[in-house]
């Protein structure tokens, strides 16, 4: 892919982050520093000056559009548009109606779009009381525990440990608990190994099931409402993270190998990697950390929590860097996505 392609998709990605209307400064903040880490490793395309463009309504979608002069990137462009708008929920009037001018600069057919967009809508709207999808691998004790039905889960953790706030004990053993985020983090790790747009897709969801199992291990049962304030409260912008997802498989050249025919060829991303894997160990261990507190842990110790464990797991990857490569090769991806549907 050619500088000036890659500019042009980054351009759409971040148009599309901003579709809604709503981004909050530290949103903007995250995405601002996410185009300069790129910028540097992004072969000529300059992503700095690509988000002053957008943020300062200079780019137009249009032009954007225009340089992407091949079926295949057109497509690319378009999903990764859709992933972004529902990174934080389905998409609403504004970001529907960015998409719809998108598809129409884009010369793609509304069937071809609908099938996307029903595809991420869908995953959007993932339950996160499902039982465990392709590649998930959960302790059968935590499985158990995060499966039992609303009232009988509520009961037996206000009987046990009442509803004042304070320390409270897991339904499983810290080593089961263990095992549910690493295997979580491996997965995600895994996934953004693979060249299809619509894996990365599947990392937010993912993660999402993970903080709902272990909130409810520590008797909470948890919405994704919650949740993803939660995940807000660390600093993991949805959006944000998803456009970073996309953007290092992009700089990196794995979305690329989809064009060239590759299909499920195991890129090397392993920066991309890294980040997925890091993001969703530490969210694990802190929703550990702060559920089993009782929910006490203020705004600013659950965000030096998630930093200091996101550097602490960039380290640990390297060690399941093997494990990582080993998941991916052996994933279905239409199977997970369909599960996650489901």
């Amino acid at each position: 892919m050619q500088p000036d392609q890659t500019r042009a998709v980054m351009t759409l990605a971040l148009m599309a982050a901003f579709a809604d209307g709503q981004k909050d400064d530290r949103e903007r903040d995250h995405l601002r520093d996410l185009a300069q880490s790129l910028g540097s490793s992004a072969g000529g395309a300059d992503l700095m000056k690509t988000y002053q463009d957008v943020l300062l309504g200079r780019a137009r979608l249009e032009d954007a559009a225009a340089a992407l002069d091949t079926p295949g990137l057109r497509q690319l462009a378009f999903e990764m548009a859709v992933g972004v708008c529902d990174a934080d929920g389905v998409c609403n009037e504004r970001e529907k109606a960015f998409l719809e001018q998108l598809r129409a600069a884009l010369g793609i057919a509304p069937s071809e779009a609908s099938a996307v967009t029903e595809q991420a809508d869908a995953l959007a709207n993932a339950p996160v009381r499902a039982h465990p999808v392709e590649g998930e691998d959960v302790p059968p004790a935590a499985l158990a525990v995060a499966a039992a039905p609303l009232a009988a889960g509520a009961a037996a953790a206000a009987a046990a440990q009442g509803t004042a706030p304070g320390p409270r004990a897991a339904s499983v053993s810290d080593a089961e608990i263990d095992s549910m985020v690493l295997n979580a983090a491996i997965l995600n790790g895994a996934l953004e190994l693979l060249p299809q747009s619509l894996a990365s897709m599947a990392i937010i969801p993912l993660q999402t099931r993970l903080v709902y199992r272990i909130g409810k291990v520590y008797g909470y049962e948890l919405d994704k409402g919650h949740i993803a304030d939660f995940l807000a409260t660390v600093g993991v912008g949805l959006t944000s993270q998803y456009v970073e997802q996309f953007g290092r498989k992009l700089v990196g050249g794995l979305l690329g190998k989809v064009m060239g025919g590759l299909g499920r060829a195991v890129g090397s991303a392993a920066t991309g990697s890294a980040f997925s894997f890091a993001t969703t160990y530490a969210l694990g261990k802190v929703a550990q950390r702060y559920y089993a507190g009782g929910r006490t842990l203020g705004t600013d110790a659950l965000k030096s929590a998630f930093t200091r464990t996101a550097e602490e797991a960039k380290g640990l990857q390297q060690r399941y860097a093997p494990q990582i490569q080993e998941r991916a090769r052996g994933l279905d991806v239409g199977k997970l996505l369909k599960e996650l549907r489901a």
